[in-house]
């Protein structure tokens, strides 16, 4: 039975999206949906592009800074003005727009004292820090990449001329990664003026110099220095967890290569500025810096420009890790864990509910069952269990119930019986689609009896699953055809003629499926399936399957063996070939299987049995029919072994063992991950019943990876992660779905 936690709406953020609907502001829906899915997000400026970089240069690097953002697992949310409309997220069309000044020669700088009027004059603008800045904050976006800040102006003292980024960073809760102050500008004066208004200023690397765009040192010193995308992520995590509503400025060198050309284009920069005083352009506000930044150009012949876009690219990328550990940050600590009302059917809740109209992204085919659980007491004597009967409790639950604020459909027959009408009564006060759920007459709802121990651990039991059995094929791919889904999981329970139909079915209309065995006996049963398609398979005909470490190696020993014998097909030897397993890659395997369980201490001994039984050889024996195994190891935490057709794109760039992950480059592009993720500790007598976590496990990642087609890294990480607190809670729950699982804060 698969079983999905409740994962409540998407809070402020979604509030403040559709309070910016009735703005002109359009969010692009790549980043919309990367804001309400909880995954990284970087900001980028375009006054580069209708101001800093001649055209075509500007668009190429506009793309290229997305790229980079890209590359590290982040989103990238490029800002700008088209005909009046903001746009959080542009794309190519509307970059080219602002790049192109000869076809489109409107563009106007904004920062936040333009906003009102560019805006209602329908113009089109390219946004400086200050207004990437508010936009940013508005949509809930974190971390904003640039080159340089601006800030107190030379001879500001008596000028006043004090850039508005400034003040923006001093009240828009937005980690800005830049590579410094623009050298063009007083930075002494500039720091000073950050520390006034309360804005945090760090350098990022193994020094406080503070750089000067182009140069490194700039000559002063500020009192912080991070040294790592998690460290610059917990600074600013920290910042917002007290409240506190300015932002962060973290500076980062241009690269040492480019350190050499710096003193030069320093020397020109001082020959512009006094240059532009003598011609009166220092007195022309913000039209001073495009034509500073021109002349430096000129003066170097090109080299400033080399240079500039490489601290762009620097930036976009250093900005991208910090996004994608904030994240991270966020995902761990954000989590609240509201419990369910403890009324086992939750009568008490009143929820509107889904709209069943809406086609489902995910069905689940399966068994839809009522659990019983009964647990003795602590004081009974186990030795007086056996032919009799012991003190205890009985705790009646619903299994197999995709519970979520999604249209997710499960799709399973219930009986014409008293357990059928629960199931659909109970399932609909909750707020959840019912329409998935088939009454099928003259057959018993599944049921699910188990018996645990006074610790918790399962004794016996009896799965009567009959109906699930007697589901046919035409009645799912039926449903199938209705909503079209990007993923469909299916359980051990579906007869091997269903599973077979299901199957072709969605390796015919293209389909992700993720299987989950149930059991031993049961995980076997997509193999004749996967031997009838595998001579015509483009592909594995499976994507995701998560058995433990005995029903995998159930499904491998029936693989390998005759009538089957699937390691002797073409497609096998085929997929095994490109792999080009060797001797780097079951070297990196030994040392990973010499890491501990467990990081902290050896309690749990060490990952030995990775190679010792076979864990990861018969998986990797699996991956030409199964692309992605996820194996449950219980209390040795999860191992996840996947073949990743375009591994050079993947975000799995190399090995880490520091991270329990190796890679290893095959032919053609493809590669194969190993990755390794420890338990969750529990505490000392907190495990209540350990029936449901592997259910509870699969269900969270299912939520997942319906949102998320990647498993790149590290949003695959982030997922497993996930996955793993909601089978904590489960495991410290009396219930087979703990109903304590979490209301996501997206």
């Amino acid at each position: 039975m698969l079983k999905l936690p409740q994962i409540g709406r998407a809070g402020s953020l979604i509030s403040r999206i559709a309070h910016a609907r009735s703005t002109p502001l359009d969010i692009h829906p790549e980043v919309q949906t990367a804001i309400q899915e909880r995954k990284p997000v970087v900001a980028l400026e375009t006054t580069l592009v209708s101001h800093g970089f001649p055209y075509p240069t500007n668009y190429e690097l506009a793309t290229s800074l997305e790229d980079i953002v890209r590359s590290t697992g982040s989103i990238p949310a490029t800002i700008g003005i088209i005909e009046g409309r903001v746009k959080v997220g542009m794309n190519r069309p509307e970059l080219e727009r602002l790049a192109d000044k000869e076809t489109y020669p409107g563009a106007v700088k904004v920062s936040r004292r333009d906003i009102g009027p560019v805006i209602s004059a329908k113009m089109d603008g390219g946004t400086t820090c200050s207004a990437t800045l508010i936009f940013a904050a508005m949509v809930g976006i974190k971390v904003f990449a640039t080159g340089g800040l601006g800030g107190v102006h030379r001879g500001g003292e008596s000028t006043m001329d004090v850039s508005a980024d400034l003040f923006e960073l001093s009240r828009c809760e937005v980690g800005l990664v830049s590579a410094g102050v623009k050298s063009i500008l007083d930075i002494g004066r500039t720091l000073e003026y950050l520390e006034t208004l309360g804005v945090p200023v760090v350098t990022y690397g193994p020094t406080r110099h503070f750089p000067a765009f182009f140069t490194r040192h700039s000559g002063f010193q500020v009192p912080y220095n991070v040294e790592t995308p998690t460290a610059a992520a917990s600074l600013l995590r920290t910042q917002w967890q007290f409240g506190m509503k300015n932002g962060a400025l973290i500076a980062v060198p241009i690269p040492e290569e480019h350190q050499a050309i710096g003193s030069a284009i320093q020397q020109a920069v001082e020959q512009a500025i006094e240059e532009s005083e003598a011609n009166g352009i220092s007195k022309q506000g913000k039209e001073a810096t495009p034509w500073l930044l021109a002349r430096v150009a000129e003066l170097t012949g090109g080299d400033s420009l080399t240079a500039n876009i490489a601290l762009l690219k620097n930036t976009a990328l250093v900005g991208g890790q910090i996004a994608v550990e904030y994240q991270n940050l966020a995902d761990e600590k954000e989590i609240s864990f509201t419990p369910e009302p403890q009324s086992p059917y939750a009568r008490s809740v009143k929820r509107r509910p889904l709209n069943t109209s809406e086609p489902a992204r995910l069905v689940i085919v399966g068994a839809s069952a009522v659990d019983v659980t009964a647990k003795a007491s602590m004081s009974s004597e186990s030795s007086l269990a056996a032919h009799s009967t012991v003190p205890g409790s009985v705790e009646l639950s619903l299994g197999g119930v995709a519970r979520n604020f999604v249209s997710h459909l499960l799709l399973s027959p219930i009986g014409d019986d008293s357990f059928g009408n629960l199931l659909l009564k109970e399932t609909e006060a909750l707020g959840m689609r019912t329409d998935g759920l088939i009454k099928t007459n003259g057959m018993r709802t599944a049921v699910c009896n188990m018996l645990l121990s006074n610790d918790g651990h399962l004794i016996t039991g009896v799965a009567d699953m009959d109906i699930t059995a007697q589901f046919s094929g035409d009645a799912v791919i039926e449903q199938l055809e209705k909503h079209n889904p990007n993923l469909v999981a299916f359980d051990g329970n579906l007869s091997p003629s269903t599973t077979e139909t299901l199957i072709n079915y969605c390796n015919e209309k293209g389909l992700r499926t993720f299987f989950e065995p149930t059991s031993i006996t049961k995980s076997t049963v997509i193999l004749p399936a996967i031997s009838s398609l595998i001579t015509f398979a483009r592909g594995s005909p499976i994507t995701f399957a998560s058995p433990n470490m005995l029903e995998l190696q159930q499904m491998y020993e029936a693989a390998r063996e005759e009538p089957l014998d699937l390691f002797s097909k073409p497609l096998w030897w085929t997929l095994i070939d490109n792999l080009a397993l060797g001797s780097e890659y079951r070297m990196d395997l030994e040392k990973l299987a010499r890491h501990s369980v467990l990081a902290s201490n050896n309690s749990k001994g060490d990952l030995s049995f990775l190679v010792d039984k076979g864990v990861v050889s018969m998986a990797v024996n699996l991956l030409p029919f199964i692309q992605h195994i996820i194996i449950k190891c219980g209390e040795l935490g999860v191992v996840v072994v996947m073949h990743v057709p375009e591994i050079a794109d993947s975000g799995w760039r190399k090995s880490d063992l520091g991270e329990r992950y190796i890679v290893a480059d095959g032919n053609a592009g493809h590669g194969l991950v190993v990755a390794h993720f420890p338990p969750h500790e529990v505490g000392n007598g907190m495990i209540r019943n350990v029936t449901g976590a592997g259910d509870t496990f699969v269900g969270a990642l299912l939520h997942s990876l319906h949102n998320d087609t990647a498993t790149s890294h590290p949003s695959f990480t982030r997922m497993i992660k996930l996955a793993q607190e909601a089978a904590v809670l489960t495991l410290q729950s009396d219930r087979a779905v703990s109903t304590e699982l979490p209301q996501a804060k997206a």
